[in-house]
């Protein structure tokens, strides 16, 4: 059986294109549908679709955070496999079939998707995105899986086998940690490039700067938890990784312009992170804030 976990916080909007997103899938195995929500307004929808489908259902979230959401609906799945999302992100047609394709493997532990920028192009923001997805993300994560290195699954879609039942309550990045979770377990992690999860990302570049260093703190956090690991995120390992692969992307003159401000950009990004997380050390409170303009 397979549980499909959704974690959720005031995405009344959007939960229900999530949940629709699965249900519509032929899917070669059993499942259910969990879906975890602190407030009125999302667990409202999530009960709507609980009356017509009984696979759906909701789980009493306490709102103290992401990782505690997703331990209580650990302890409730009944499935073996776990497919993992958000509530404000919508998933391609056989996205569930493509990524136990991957975990048919016995040596893969978990397997990630591929998440598709639909924020507009035309934008810096939105161009950022799309770059950042397509040359950082997917291009990086193909190279890792053909050199059987380490990649880390993307929260916004990725399955895993049921192989522990709790994260640690304080993880600013719960899906890196259940990545290095897997891989310290003796497993690989697979990429499922046909597995697509769609996304918008941040309209402002304030709001670019909160997730990024909601994410990349995450990842600079995972020291504590597994310090012989190596981190795939950091200022040092975006350079190593291929200063000049940007360039390859854009179209235009325009573009051109943004691709160069992206470097900045990501300088001053890691400044922040740095300051933040590493000499104010900042509470999990304070740096997992919600990003508006991505709902």
């Amino acid at each position: 059986m397979i549980s499909i976990i959704i974690t959720a916080y005031k995405e009344e909007k959007t939960v229900g294109k999530a949940i629709e997103s699965f249900l519509k899938q032929n899917i070669n195995d059993d499942f259910e549908i969990l879906v975890a929500c602190p407030d009125e307004g999302t667990k409202k929808v999530i009960e709507s679709y609980s009356k017509k489908d009984e696979r759906v259902v909701w789980v009493e979230d306490p709102g103290k955070g992401k990782p505690i959401a997703l331990n209580i609906c650990f302890k409730k799945a009944k499935g073996d496999v776990y497919v993992l999302t958000d509530g404000d992100v919508y998933v391609s047609e056989n996205s569930v079939n493509e990524l136990l394709k991957v975990l048919e493997d016995d040596k893969v532990g978990a397997v990630t998707s591929r998440p598709i920028s639909i924020s507009p192009r035309n934008t810096l923001m939105g161009y950022y995105s799309r770059l950042l997805t397509d040359v950082g993300a997917h291009d990086t994560r193909l190279k890792y899986v053909r050199d059987g290195k380490f990649i880390p699954c993307s929260g916004y879609l990725f399955a895993m086998k049921k192989l522990f039942d709790k994260i640690p309550e304080n993880a600013l990045s719960d899906d890196a940690v259940m990545s290095h979770m897997v891989w310290e377990k003796g497993f690989k992690i697979g990429y499922a490039a046909k597995a697509e999860v769609y996304v918008k990302y941040p309209d402002s570049f304030k709001d670019w700067v909160l997730q990024k260093k909601r994410s990349a703190g995450g990842y600079n956090q995972l020291k504590e938890f597994f310090p012989k690991h190596k981190r795939m995120r950091s200022f040092v390992q975006e350079i190593k990784e291929g200063w000049y692969k940007p360039f390859t992307y854009p179209r235009n003159l325009r573009e051109f312009y943004w691709t160069i401000t992206l470097y900045f950009a990501r300088l001053y990004l890691w400044g922040v992170i740095y300051r933040d997380i590493n000499l104010k050390k900042e509470s999990f409170s304070k740096t997992w804030q919600r990003v508006e303009s991505t709902k």
